[in-house]
């Protein structure tokens, strides 16, 4: 079973950037779609980005123009460039495999998560 380390989350200001990353212990090419998801305090978990292995990418219309997911397969790591934030409440991002595109009905264990925080 490949496992999900995700990191690069922390505190920015309203309009800036941060770079997530996802580190698999295993081969990621075989994962048809890997996705990035968030979840804030007292909500549910949401798909953000999703990207097959050859690289096909859908975004939820919430982030759309501003976010970007990458993978890099050789590597094993799955990104995602966040611009223009917004000052919205605390969310942990999570990444994780599916079958397809922005779907919760993921298909490994989940990770710890990075916190992203956007505020002044």
């Amino acid at each position: 079973q490949v496992q999900v380390v995700e990191s690069g989350g922390g505190l920015v200001q309203p309009g800036g950037s941060l770079r997530l990353s996802c580190a698999a212990s295993g081969n990621i090419f075989s994962i048809y779609v890997m996705n990035w998801y968030r979840q804030a305090p007292g909500k549910e978990r949401e798909s953000v980005a999703s990207i097959t292995n050859v690289g096909n990418t859908i975004y939820a219309d919430s982030v759309k123009g501003r976010f970007t997911i990458s993978r890099d397969n050789a590597t094993n790591t799955v990104y995602l460039q966040m611009n223009s934030l917004k000052p919205e409440a605390p969310a942990v991002y999570y990444c994780n495999g599916s079958r397809s595109l922005l779907t919760t009905a993921t298909i490994l264990d989940w990770g710890q998560g990075t916190q992203v925080t956007v505020s002044s």
